[in-house]
């Protein structure tokens, strides 16, 4: 008999509380469009870098805004806002949702499914190569406005940025909830800035306005030629972040997302391109810093100290969406468990990850002293971003035609449109391997080993564990024949095998020669979901003389917490006194072997990560005073 839980509450771990709209799109402003807004600090000096040779005429300038213009329309407003915001999945956004919808309709195709969770997987860890380049160049990019005031502070930009960088994430483990408030009021100034900036620089030249007209982008690229292939990978540079507004969904939902877009972000952008456009046309040498030169001089340090907040905080969602990932990462399989703290009592999404903190931390500084300036930084910015772009769409094309049931053809057609946009971007950003784009690959592709590692090597474990496994029908029925002696309290044995006898419940009857009067076994089950509803958290199977089989099922953004799901199990029956329940926890010590499975320095790295992998117990919020852990030795 199967007995399913029932209860009224919101999901565990659940962020959508009902706000007024206007709360949610301001707080979308300072979360979800950080990143795209703060793009107009460098791609118009990018795309005309000299080492590109494109020249500042007025035909080339009208060609890139209009360039820019349109690319923001497609990518961003018509495939992202109108078509991708779609693909909701119990609420939730982001590649990891969007690939667990996919390969979810197509379970019955295991080796498709096995696909795309690889190429999903490959899109995932190439967020950790934005998590650390969008810091370094953002920030960098700010910073070099001192430059612009004045020539004699170009010795102290990069210390600065190093300074400002080391305290955004040492700011990390006190949490973001007392600052948090004012992201929204910073970037609503931020865009107003932008835009107002900009309209005052048309003024100056109002010709640029023609770049409206797609003519202009589609003469620039004929005209131009390979010279405008090349500037496709700095132009995409101003839809960085685009994904964001997907990944955020289960945050502020897309109606406020879609409105603070449309109502804000897009004109604040649109004028700010154009003005600077309408800059160059009455002043090429701008080109140095077309963004800072917009403001008068009077105005520059203010503007400085503007675009300074404004990247911190399009680095601290950045920072955060890597926490976020990382976690769902490690609840669908893909990383070893991780020391994962709490920074908020109320938001219980604000999560800080010690390890991946100070890890990225040491990578977004290699990046900044290793690139030295952000048009460096640039030339490795969009290659992870445009194959994360590609993969999205990939994995759009499934959802429509298997989650939603459409036509092939018109499938194919809708996603077919977008690739085509998504590859001309991607292979403009290919030819930036050799100056820098090799660098957030090679960051992507390493953690995208360990994934796979990890993942392969958990596999190979369970399967060893299931074929040594003893029966655990026929092991309670001998068992209970011929009884040790039992001791008042409960006993809860987590096991992956559900059907198996747990090797801690071996030892302890081994050592200890005793049983606990009511004894569990407890199975932690993750779905390719974002939540599990609390009413389908928790399954009871009894089996025999107050033997117990329980499952405890979350989604891949649920927060996993063993004892407050087995307060789930009162209304029928089991209720778990704190003081009078154990947990028993079985550690694997794992040792390599060659033979079949994976190579054995692969098997070497695998049982390295098994070794420092988080405890459980605390990982499952289980009281550190009633867990026993007890070990055992396995070769893979």
């Amino acid at each position: 008999m199967l007995i399913n839980m029932t209860n009224q509450q919101m999901p565990s771990g659940h962020p959508l509380e009902r706000q007024p709209l206007g709360l949610l799109c301001l707080a979308a402003l300072g979360v979800v469009y950080g990143d795209i807004g703060t793009s107009p600090l460098y791609v118009m000096k990018t795309v005309f870098d000299p080492i590109h040779g494109l020249a500042v005429t007025e035909s080339n300038v009208i060609g890139i805004i209009s360039l820019i213009f349109w690319t923001i329309m497609i990518v961003v407003s018509l495939k992202y806002v109108t078509l991708i915001l779609r693909a909701d999945n119990h609420g939730e956004g982001g590649i990891m949702a969007l690939l667990s919808l996919a390969s979810s309709s197509v379970t019955d195709r295991p080796r498709l499914h096995n696909i795309l969770f690889l190429i999903g997987a490959f899109g995932a860890a190439l967020f950790f190569g934005d998590g650390v380049i969008t810091p370094a160049i953002s920030v960098l990019s700010a910073v070099e406005g001192l430059e612009v005031a004045t020539p004699l502070l170009q010795p102290y930009v990069l210390p600065i940025t190093v300074a400002v960088l080391i305290a955004l994430f040492m700011l990390q483990q006190r949490g973001t909830g007392g600052i948090g408030a004012l992201f929204g009021p910073v970037m609503v100034i931020w865009f107003v800035s932008l835009g107002l900036i900009g309209l005052i620089n048309i003024a100056g030249a109002p010709q640029i306005v023609a770049a409206f007209n797609p003519m202009y982008a589609f003469a620039f690229c004929i005209s131009n030629g390979w010279l405008a292939f090349i500037a496709l990978g700095a132009v995409v540079l101003a839809v960085t972040g685009g994904e964001a507004l997907y990944a955020d969904m289960g945050h502020f939902g897309a109606k406020p997302i879609r409105l603070a877009w449309y109502g804000g972000v897009l004109p604040a952008l649109t004028l700010n391109y154009l003005g600077q456009g309408a800059l160059l046309l009455s002043n090429p040498s701008a080109i140095s810093n077309p963004f800072f030169l917009l403001f008068p001089s009077w105005a520059l340090y203010g503007a400085v100290a503007l675009a300074t907040a404004a990247t911190v905080i399009a680095s601290q969602s950045v920072i955060s969406g890597v926490f976020s990932v990382t976690r769902q990462a490690i609840q669908l399989g893909f990383l070893p468990r991780m020391q994962i703290r709490h920074t908020s009592e109320r938001k219980i999404g604000q999560i800080y990850i010690p390890f991946v903190n100070w890890t990225l931390l040491s990578v977004v500084l290699m990046a900044v002293l290793g690139f030295g300036s952000s048009s460096n930084l640039a030339s490795a910015y969009g290659v992870a971003v445009t194959t994360t772009m590609v993969i999205e769409t990939t994995l759009t094309f499934f959802v429509l035609r298997y989650a939603w049931n459409y036509p092939f053809l018109l499938g194919i057609l809708v996603t077919a449109f977008f690739l085509t946009i998504d590859s001309a971007f991607f292979s403009a950003t290919i030819l930036k391997v050799a100056q820098g784009g090799w660098f957030p690959l090679v960051i992507g592709s390493v953690i995208f080993f360990i994934m796979i590692t990890w993942s392969r090597g958990r596999q190979i474990l369970v399967d060893h564990l299931r074929s040594v496994a003893i029966p655990l029908q026929s092991f309670l029925e001998s068992l209970i024949a011929h009884p040790p002696t039992r001791v008042a309290g409960t006993s809860v044995f987590l096991t992956a095998n559900p059907d198996g006898v747990p090797h801690a419940l071996l030892h302890n009857l081994a050592h200890n020669q005793v049983l606990h009067e009511r004894v569990v076994f407890l199975t932690v089950a993750y779905q390719e979901t974002p939540w599990v509803p609390v009413e389908q958290r928790v399954s009871i199977k009894p089996l025999m003389e107050n033997c117990y089989q329980i499952t405890v099922r979350y989604g891949f953004k649920d927060e996993a917490n063993l004892p407050y799901a087995l307060e789930l199990c009162e209304p029928h029956g089991l209720v778990f006194e704190p003081l009078r329940t154990s947990y028993f926890l079985s550690r694997e010590i794992v040792v390599p072997s060659p033979g079949a499975g994976m190579s054995l320095w692969r098997e070497r790295l695998f049982a390295a990560m098994v070794r420092n992998a988080s405890n459980a117990a605390e990982y499952f919020k289980l009281p550190a005073n009633r867990v026993l852990e007890l070990g055992a030795r396995v070769e893979i």
